[in-house]
Formats: C-alpha cells, sequence, structure tokens
C-alpha cells in the first residue's frame, strides 16, 4: 500500500478534529471551504483515503467513518440526525415547506430518544419571532405531538400555508397566533382552520 501524502494526512487530521469537536463527521463541502480546494479534489483525496483503508463513506451526508483514530472520539454516539425539511415562515402564512435540504444533527441528551421519530428541523425566514430569540436563518427542531399549550412557539398550517408563531387558544373556537416583534400583527382564525404540526422545542443557530 502507498504511503499517505501530506495533504491525506492534514484532511484525516481535519476529519478527526472535526469529530472531536461536533461528534459528527464534516461533508465534503466544509473539508473543500477549510482546505480551499474544489469538492472534486476532495473527493478524489476521499476515495484514495478509501482505497488505503483509512477511512469509509457512503452517499449520505456525513457518513465518513475513520477505521483508525489517533484519540478517543468524543459523544460521536450521541449524536441524532433529524430530517431538515425546508424553511418555515416567521411572518405571514407561506407555502414553504416544498423543499427537503436534507439533515441536521442534534445531542442525543437534548432530546427524548422516544421522541426522535417525531421531530424534524425547519430553517426560519423572516423577523416575527425576533423578541423571543428567533432570527431569520435559525433552524428550529419541531416535535409532532398533540400536547400544545398557550404560549407554546408551534408551526401551524393555515389554508395550506405555514407560519411559525406563539400559540394562544381563545373563546368561540379561535385560536390567536401571536408574533414576537411589534412590526408584526397578531393573526386570529377558527380553529378548525389550523392544523398545528408540532411545537418548539429548542433551535440551533450557525454563526
Amino acid at each position: 500500500m502507498k504511503a499517505l501524502t501530506e495533504k491525506q494526512k492534514n484532511i484525516l487530521d481535519f476529519i478527526e478534529d472535526f469529530l472531536e469537536k461536533e461528534g459528527m463527521s464534516p461533508t465534503v463541502y466544509e473539508i473543500a471551504e477549510h482546505f480551499d480546494i474544489k469538492t472534486s479534489t476532495v473527493f478524489a483525496h476521499l476515495k484514495a483515503l478509501q482505497r488505503k483503508n483509512q477511512l469509509s463513506r457512503s452517499s449520505k451526508a456525513r457518513s465518513i467513518s475513520l477505521s483508525q483514530t489517533r484519540r478517543p472520539i468524543k459523544h460521536m454516539s450521541f449524536v441524532l440526525p433529524i430530517p431538515l425539511l425546508g424553511r418555515i415562515n416567521a411572518g405571514l402564512p407561506a407555502d414553504n415547506l416544498e423543499f427537503k435540504e436534507g439533515e441536521v444533527f442534534v445531542d442525543a441528551a437534548l432530546v427524548d430518544r422516544a421522541d426522535h421519530d417525531k421531530l424534524f428541523a425547519l430553517r426560519v425566514a423572516g423577523e416575527s419571532m425576533r423578541d423571543l430569540g428567533i432570527y431569520e436563518d435559525d433552524i428550529v427542531i419541531v416535535k409532532q405531538t398533540e400536547n400544545i399549550r398557550p404560549g407554546d412557539i408551534v408551526v401551524g398550517m393555515v389554508d395550506n400555508e405555514t407560519t411559525i408563531k406563539s400559540y394562544f387558544p381563545l373563546r368561540g373556537g379561535r385560536v390567536e397566533l401571536r408574533p414576537a416583534n411589534p412590526d408584526f400583527s397578531t393573526q386570529v382564525y377558527p380553529a378548525s382552520q389550523i392544523k398545528i404540526q408540532g411545537k418548539v422545542i429548542f433551535l440551533q443557530r450557525e454563526y
């Protein structure tokens, strides 16, 4: 077997560092960005490393697994993949759940493993929930549940369009979907017009 090149050693070091820090493997795009090289070049290096039995990978995102490591990987078995379904409007309802982006990974300590199949992630568009700390491009983790309480932040569907708001039931069979930004108006709908898809349990933010 041929020895590793300097670039291949550097890529292995980066993957191992990333695994230890993030608890998951890097994507091809993250490797390319770190080394300022093309993704096609990364693919070539990864294939070479596979031939040299240094790693394995599949077509799925973040599927790189090192064949051997020089130090223990922290938290690797405690990371759960959550499907990222698309963008959710933190503003007026908008039909925007068509686009599927892939997966996000969360620390299993933050969720009940029994609820794993009930979780999905959405990327936020808009600023109507700003004052509750939910901003444009944040990723919210949503749990599908019927146990919704007044004040919960929910993903609601109104006439087949989606939005994220605080939920408040009213008298007379109505529901208030309340923003957290004074620039946006509260929306009131008949309860029969709203389908609650789940409640937000936490969010992720990229810096």
